[in-house]
């Protein structure tokens, strides 16, 4: 596999971060997760703008290149025209301790693979091990540290599950580990808002403008739902249990992947 460093493509066993990279020792940098779909990239201009939007709270300097060329170059480079591509960037060397340098030197790394199969209907569970701290400027963030999410995830194949809804601290739902939440409920069509901790993403702002609503969601709410689906930028999974409650309505689901490309 061939992947882009900083500025230009590598091999793989050619390519060398330091041990002492920030992203390494403190899990300080961001990342994005783009579908490659025909030779493009979708939604790329949403996806820099959450990333150019994390590297300013975290302030972090982005890299003088264009990223757009840069993704497609490394796709090109492993012949790929579908598939999945991550942007990871860090804070790049720091020396010990928290502070981070006055001048950073990032580091950028771009990888690519094949995309996998298609997932079946996912069994949510609701986390009881962890919470998401929706007053944090991390909320907002894609950021490298996902031990929260790692935990909640852990604890989801514990109770055989495929993923697990985090609530915030006032026990409203913020999203999953991986993905935004999406409900029918009452007829309406409604996700967590970002200032309970949902995540700003891609897909998710796509579905919202095909007239979804975001407003506060607890647990009770899922419980009632009709339905529930999840969005990443890798499209929209539809969900068949949540806490043991089997589900089998998928329409809104199968509606908004036929109206939006690339769901």
């Amino acid at each position: 596999m061939k992947l882009w460093l900083v500025d230009r493509l590598v091999e793989e066993e050619a390519a060398r971060i330091s041990p002492f990279d920030r992203g390494f020792t403190l899990g300080d940098g961001l990342f994005e997760t783009l579908r490659l779909a025909g030779g493009a990239v979708l939604r790329l201009d949403a996806h820099l703008a959450r990333l150019a939007a994390g590297a300013g709270v975290l302030g972090i300097p982005l890299p003088a290149l264009d990223l757009g060329a840069a993704l497609v170059v490394t796709a090109q480079a492993n012949q790929l025209a579908d598939g999945v591509l991550r942007l990871t960037l860090t804070r790049g060397v720091g020396p010990r301790g928290v502070l981070p340098p006055a001048v950073p030197t990032p580091t950028l790394v771009i990888t690519a693979a094949p995309a996998g199969p298609a997932l079946p209907p996912a069994r949510l569970v609701i986390a009881q091990t962890t919470r998401r701290n929706a007053r944090s400027p991390l909320a907002q963030v894609k950021s490298l540290n996902y031990l929260d999410g790692i935990l909640a995830r852990q604890e989801a194949a514990r109770r055989g599950a495929d993923d697990a809804v985090l609530l915030n601290t006032e026990d409203r739902v913020a999203e999953t580990t991986i993905a935004n939440v999406f409900a029918v409920i009452d007829g309406a069509l409604v996700t967590p808002p970002v200032a309970d901790g949902a995540l700003p993403g891609v897909m998710r702002a796509a579905v919202l403008s095909e007239g979804a609503e975001a407003r506060p969601l607890d647990a009770f709410d899922l419980a009632q739902a009709d339905e529930i689906f999840l969005t990443s930028a890798l499209g929209i999974r539809s969900v068949s249990a949540i806490e043991g409650r089997a589900l089998s309505v998928f329409t809104a689901a199968a509606r908004l992947r036929a109206r939006i490309a690339g769901a």
